[in-house]
Formats: C-alpha cells, structure tokens, sequence
C-alpha cells in the first residue's frame, strides 16, 4: 500500500464532472443540458403527472359516479348484539350513548338498528333509524323503538 492507490471512502466525494466551467472542461455550453426544450431552461420543473405533452392518465380516464355530499352514514347494530349486551350488562334501555360507553359506538356516528338475530329481552331502544325487521323484533317482545 502506497500513497499513488489510496482511494476516497465510497459515498465521500462528489462526482469529479464539474459543469459550465468552459469549453475546455468538456461540460460547457450547454452544461449537459442539451438544446433547446423546456428541460434546458433555467427553472424548470415538471408538473406532477405530466407526460411530455401526451394527455395524462387522469385526464385519459373517464370520470363518472356521483358522490352525494349530504349522504348521511349510520353505523349498524343489529338485535343480536343488543342481546349481547342485555346479557352481559343488564341495561333497561338501548341509546346512542349507551353504545358508545360499551364501544360499540363512535363520538359523532348515527346509529340504524338491523334485525338480524333475535331479542328475547322487553327493552326501549332509541336510535336514529330502525330497519322494519328491527322494529318488529323489538315490538314483539313488547319494547319500544323511539326515533331521535
């Protein structure tokens, strides 16, 4: 090992191409950069998606659907699960915030009792919708559905 083969830390240099520093350099003129185009000028930037003037992809694309903004989400618990929840926390009543204490209920959600399962329990249940089923499973055992 001598002092004519010693080499830099891979990663610790720059390249040795130093451009627009004359003709002489090899990287003058147009500084790699070719001629003419957008890519040649002094602050260029190429948008997001663009495609060499070909018509992006998502103006290709079709657009079509509605996304009705006053559509209003309701989370669905069904008789089974208020069942559930008879048995295991001996409730009289059913409400939004009963659900939500037991988790089964976000902050700002609206909830739409289903009737899958059955309901042996006589209980009032409050909630913002009730499917029919629901409402005749509730009622059979002599509950009462009460919409907010």
């Amino acid at each position: 090992m001598s002092l004519n083969n010693l080499t830099p830390a891979k990663g610790s240099t720059k390249s040795k191409r130093r451009i627009g520093r004359g003709q002489g350099s090899g990287y003058g003129g147009t500084s790699t950069r070719g001629h003419k185009g957008a890519k040649s000028r002094s602050g260029y930037s190429k948008k997001i998606g663009f495609e060499g003037g070909q018509m992006p992809l998502q103006r290709r694309v079709p657009k079509y659907g509605f996304k009705n903004i006053n559509r209003k989400e309701y989370k669905a618990v069904n008789l089974d699960v208020i069942q559930s929840l008879v048995d295991r926390k001996k409730v009289k009543e059913i409400n939004p915030e009963i659900l939500r204490e037991n988790g089964l209920l976000g902050n700002k959600e609206q909830v739409k009792i289903l009737g899958r399962g059955e309901l042996t329990a006589k209980i009032k249940v409050s909630a913002h919708k009730f499917s029919a089923s629901a409402k005749a499973g509730i009622e059979a055992n002599g509950g009462d559905c009460t919409e907010i």
